[in-house]
C-alpha cells in the first residue's frame, strides 16, 4: 500500500495500474491519473473518482463489472491484479461461512440475474453475510434492466470508494 503523496508522485503508467485495482474501467482509471493532480487529500480524490464514475458511459460501467468475480466465486471475467483479487475475497468474506443451500441459491440466482440483465450481480459486499447478499439478489432480480444498471453502478461506486481508501492509507 502507499500513502497519498506517493500515489500523486507515481509516473502515469504506474498510477494507471494502481487505479485499475480500484475500478476495472480503463476510462475511469485514465481520467483518475489526470485528475489526481487536483486532489489535495484522499477524500478529495474519492470525490473526484465518484464524479468521474458518474460521467462515464454504461459500456464503461460494464467493463468495470467484468473485473469482479460473481458473488461466491473467486475468478473475475477479466484478468485483475492480485491486490484486486485479495480485496474481492475480503469484501465477500460473508460467503465463506455460508451454508451449502445459500451457496447453491447464489449460483442459481447469479445465473438468472446475468441472463436477465447481461452482466453479473454487483453488490457492495463488505460487511454483508451471504444470506443478506442472497436477499438483495432476489430483490434486485425484479428490477427493470435500466434501473438495475444504475443500481449496480451505484454499488460499483461504493466499491471503488472503499478500494481507493484501501489503496491510499
Amino acid at each position: 500500500m502507499m500513502n497519498f503523496e506517493s500515489l500523486q508522485a507515481l509516473p502515469p503508467d504506474e498510477a494507471l495500474q494502481e487505479f485499475l485495482k480500484c475500478c476495472g474501467s480503463v476510462r475511469w482509471a485514465e481520467a483518475m491519473v489526470q485528475l489526481r493532480q487536483y486532489a489535495s487529500s484522499i477524500d478529495a480524490l474519492t470525490l473526484l473518482g465518484d464524479a468521474m464514475w458518474w460521467s462515464l458511459e454504461p459500456s464503461d460501467w460494464l467493463e468495470a463489472f467484468h473485473s469482479h468475480p460473481k458473488i461466491g466465486q473467486k475468478k473475475a471475467a477479466t484478468e485483475v491484479s492480485s491486490q484486486s483479487k485479495q480485496w474481492s475475497g475480503q469484501e465477500q468474506a460473508g460467503v465463506q461461512i455460508a451454508t451449502q443451500e445459500t451457496l447453491d441459491s447464489l449460483v442459481q440466482l447469479n445465473q438468472d440475474y446475468e441472463q436477465k440483465f447481461g452482466f453479473i450481480f454487483i453488490v457492495f459486499a463488505t460487511g454483508k453475510s451471504a444470506a443478506e447478499m442472497l436477499e438483495l439478489l432476489r430483490e434486485r432480480l425484479s428490477n427493470e434492466p435500466d434501473a438495475e444498471l444504475r443500481i449496480a453502478s451505484a454499488e460499483q461506486a461504493k466499491i471503488t470508494e472503499i478500494r481507493l481508501k484501501k489503496l491510499v492509507h
